[in-house]
């Protein structure tokens, strides 16, 4: 099993420039490591910085309730992954949303943009919308954590149909999941994907996403597609389709 992994905030310069050495880890993940976790001299950990800055660290030393004395290796940066894959994820009702965020995190997805459909019961507005956000985000962070990453995925301010749109201009290669067998479809299985750039990658709301914004975001250069035979929930559909992804880019292989 890989070790460990838990997060700093940044690396002092002098670790950098020294090739590593001795590092403390305290507050709030430091009492995780030693008061949780229960990490002892001679065991391995991995710190980062969730940005793709990482170490391989030795326990010292477990001090009190939340120090951890670490003899850390040399701070490393992960290469950014390609192509780049952004889900725009429609909100969920109830705690689907950070279900969402957690497996996608796991299933190695880099950015998630939280999106207001037309359609979504769910609306983000004023404190509530700030702390749902909030959610998403600590979920991510954890989601990383716990599947070993060392660059979790940014989880954007939520965006509006307009922005979505906005997004899909930029991107390599654009699609909205979109399970009406009357509609026009293609098979994102055997979609022409880039080998390099950007994909953004829209999972509608419950309701699916309406025509109008349909027409906004092939306007933008997206184009409907569909999984296949079963039509899956909001909370599990970007999942499924970033799995299907990283394994056709090769980035699973």
């Amino acid at each position: 099993m890989t070790a460990p992994v838990f997060v700093v905030e940044t690396f002092p310069p002098h670790l950098a420039a020294a090739g590593g050495g001795q590092y403390v880890l305290d507050g709030a993940e430091g009492r995780h490591a030693v008061s949780v976790k229960r990490m002892r001299a001679g065991e391995t950990v991995v710190l980062t910085d969730g940005a793709g800055r990482w170490a391989e660290g030795e326990v010292i030393a477990a001090e009190g309730k939340d120090r951890l004395v670490l003899r850390l290796g040399v701070v490393v940066e992960e290469a950014v992954e390609s192509p780049r894959i952004t889900v725009v994820q429609a909100l969920p009702k109830g705690d689907r949303g950070e279900l969402a965020v957690e497996t996608m995190t796991e299933t190695g997805v880099d950015a998630i943009v939280p999106w207001a459909a037309s359609r979504c019961v769910t609306q983000w507005r004023g404190d509530r919308g700030l702390k749902a956000l909030a959610k998403w985000r600590a979920t991510a962070r954890e989601a990383g954590k716990q599947s070993r990453r060392v660059r979790f995925p940014e989880v954007a301010d939520a965006a509006s149909s307009k922005q979505v749109a906005a997004l899909l201009t930029k991107a390599d290669f654009a699609a909205v999941l979109h399970e009406d067998r009357a509609y026009g479809s293609a098979a994102l299985a055997t979609a022409q994907l880039p080998s390099a750039g950007e994909i953004v990658l829209v999972v509608g709301p419950e309701g699916g996403v309406s025509p109008e914004e349909l027409a906004l975001f092939e306007e933008a250069g997206a184009k409907a597609y569909r999984l296949g035979a079963s039509v899956l929930r909001t909370s599990t559909a970007g999942t499924a389709a970033t799995a299907l992804l990283l394994g056709r880019t090769g980035r699973w292989s």
